[in-house]
């Protein structure tokens, strides 16, 4: 599969406007998991001519192509990221709102233990966890 999200829509087949280039762009280099309005703050930065309404309709597309996942934290916003990049959790700071992504073999091994004991291969799995910071005493 081509590497950038943008090499990734051309290969789908998707026509790529030069708005859709710099949201995608946007997305590109963002290592947080923005929403529509940052990314809409982000790429109008860019391109004073991209709407908010380009950018609902931009991440639509490429949600639908499987460009980007979508998703959703409790806190009523969608956020987005790219579909392609390598496996991990969310760990989700509720009082920040900060997202953090983490990888544990540990817990990897444990749901494909839990699977197989319940008669399944896993195929895929999406873990989020919920917390607030420990306050040191």
């Amino acid at each position: 599969m081509p590497d950038t999200i943008i090499s990734r829509c051309e290969a789908k087949g998707l026509r790529m406007t030069g708005q859709r280039r710099t949201i995608a762009q946007v997305l590109e280099e963002s290592a947080d998991h923005p929403d529509v309005e940052e990314l809409y703050a982000r790429a109008s930065a860019l391109d004073s001519g991209i709407s908010i309404a380009t950018v609902y309709r931009t991440v639509k597309l490429f949600e639908e192509a499987g460009i980007l996942e979508r998703l959703e934290f409790g806190d009523g916003r969608a956020r987005y990221e790219d579909a392609e990049r390598d496996h991990h959790d969310h760990l989700i700071d509720m009082q920040s709102g900060e997202v953090i992504e983490f990888v544990d073999p540990e817990i990897e091994a444990l749901q494909e233990k839990i699977a197989e004991k319940l008669g399944y291969r896993l195929k895929g799995h999406r873990l989020e966890l919920y917390g607030v910071p420990i306050k040191p005493e």
